[in-house]
C-alpha cells in the first residue's frame, strides 16, 4: 500500500478548515455591523470585519492558470475559496473585511509594470507580462496567519520569489530586499482617505532579509484556487512568505529594490512598539494587546460558531527556517 508523506511545509487534513463550515451566512452580526467602529487603526482595525457578510463572489473576471500542482492527500480540504477572495486585508480599498472585494473590483492590473533596482548588476523596469514569460508557475499550499489571529489554508500559484531574483544578480552589498505597493490614490479609496485607509502612511512598504527572500518557502504569487489573484487578493503580483504574519505578504508589488539597510516596513513605522521587521509567527511573543498563543480557524457561522487551536511556531513552518534565526531573541527580533 502506498502511503504518501506530505512535505514538511504542507498541511495535513487536521490543519485545514472543513469547507462545510463555509455555507452558512453570517447574519446576526450583519444586523450589527452599523452598531459601531473601532477606535484604534492596526490591522486588527475593523473587528466587526471578523463577523461580516464575506461571501460575495469577486466580481472581476479571472484566467484560469497553468501551472504544476502540489501533490496532496485527496481528502485534503482546503479553506473555502469564497471566504479566501472575499475575507482580507487590504486597507488600499477599505479596513473592513469585505471592504477589499467591494471596492476593488474596477482596479486596473494591465499593463503592469514592476521596477527592480538598487544594489544589482541588472535593474530596470519591466512589463509584469514579460516577467511571466521568465517563469514556470506552482502551485503551493500554505497556512496564513494573520497578526489578528484568525488563519486560512490557501492554494496558491506562484513561483519562488529567488527564481526572479537571482536574474537580477544582486551584488554583495545586497542585505535586504524592499518592496513597494502601487500609489495610485485615483484607484484605492484608502489612499485618498484617511479614515477609511487606516491612517496609515501610503505607498504600503515592507521588506524581507535577502535570505529570507531567497528561501524556497517564499513565494510570488500571481493566482489563488488555480486561477489568476483577485484584485483583493493583491493582484497582479503579491509577497507570500508563510512563516511570517499576513501583513508581511505585501500586495499589488510594484517595486522590487536590493538595499544594504534594513528597509521601512508599513506597520512598523505607524506602531514600532506593536509591529517589528520580521513579524515572525510566535505564539510565545504576544501582541501588546492581545495573545498570539491561539489562532480561529475562520468560519462562516455565526459568532459563536468560531474554531480556536494552538498557534504555532513559525506557523508550522519551524523545520524549514528556525535555521535563519539562529542566536536571535526572538522576542526582541519580533
Amino acid at each position: 500500500m502506498l502511503i504518501r508523506v506530505p512535505k514538511p511545509h504542507q498541511p495535513t487534513e487536521a490543519d485545514v478548515t472543513d469547507e462545510s463550515l463555509y455555507r452558512q451566512r453570517r447574519q446576526f452580526i450583519k444586523l450589527m455591523a452599523g452598531a459601531g467602529a473601532a477606535t484604534t487603526f492596526s490591522p486588527a482595525a475593523n473587528a466587526l470585519g471578523w463577523f461580516g457578510d464575506d461571501e460575495k463572489e469577486a466580481a472581476a473576471p479571472r484566467q484560469i492558470l497553468q501551472f504544476k500542482p502540489e501533490p496532496r492527500p485527496k481528502d485534503l480540504v482546503l479553506t473555502a475559496e469564497k471566504k479566501v477572495i472575499s475575507y482580507n486585508n487590504f486597507y488600499e480599498f477599505g479596513t473592513g473585511k469585505a471592504d477589499p472585494a467591494n471596492n476593488a473590483q474596477q482596479f486596473r492590473t494591465s499593463p503592469w509594470k514592476v521596477t527592480i533596482d538598487g544594489e544589482a548588476e541588472k535593474t530596470g523596469t519591466f512589463d509584469f507580462d514579460e516577467i511571466m514569460k521568465w517563469i514556470n508557475l506552482e502551485e503551493r499550499i500554505y497556512r496564513l496567519r494573520c497578526v489578528e489571529a484568525w488563519s486560512m489554508v490557501i492554494p496558491w500559484v506562484g513561483f519562488p520569489l529567488a527564481e526572479l531574483l537571482k536574474r537580477f544578480k544582486p551584488t554583495s552589498s545586497a542585505r535586504y530586499v524592499a518592496f513597494e505597493t502601487l500609489y495610485d490614490p485615483d484607484q484605492m479609496p484608502g489612499q485618498r482617505n484617511p479614515w477609511q485607509g487606516g491612517g496609515i502612511k501610503y505607498p504600503y512598504v515592507e521588506g524581507l532579509r535577502i535570505d529570507e527572500a531567497m528561501h524556497p518557502l517564499t513565494l510570488m504569487a500571481v493566482g489563488v484556487y488555480g486561477k489568476t489573484l483577485p484584485p483583493q487578493n493583491g493582484a497582479p503580483l503579491r509577497l507570500v512568505v508563510p512563516w511570517k504574519y499576513g501583513f508581511k505578504s505585501i500586495k499589488s508589488i510594484v517595486r522590487i529594490s536590493f538595499t544594504n539597510h534594513e528597509p521601512p516596513t508599513t506597520w512598523n513605522l505607524s506602531a514600532p512598539h506593536e509591529y517589528g521587521f520580521y513579524a515572525n509567527v510566535n505564539p510565545k511573543v504576544s501582541h501588546p494587546r492581545w495573545s498570539q498563543a491561539s489562532e480561529r480557524l475562520l468560519t462562516s457561522g455565526g459568532l459563536f460558531d468560531q474554531q480556536r487551536v494552538p498557534t504555532q511556531l513559525f506557523n508550522g513552518y519551524a523545520g524549514e527556517v528556525a535555521a535563519l534565526y539562529n542566536n536571535m531573541d526572538l522576542s526582541k527580533y519580533y
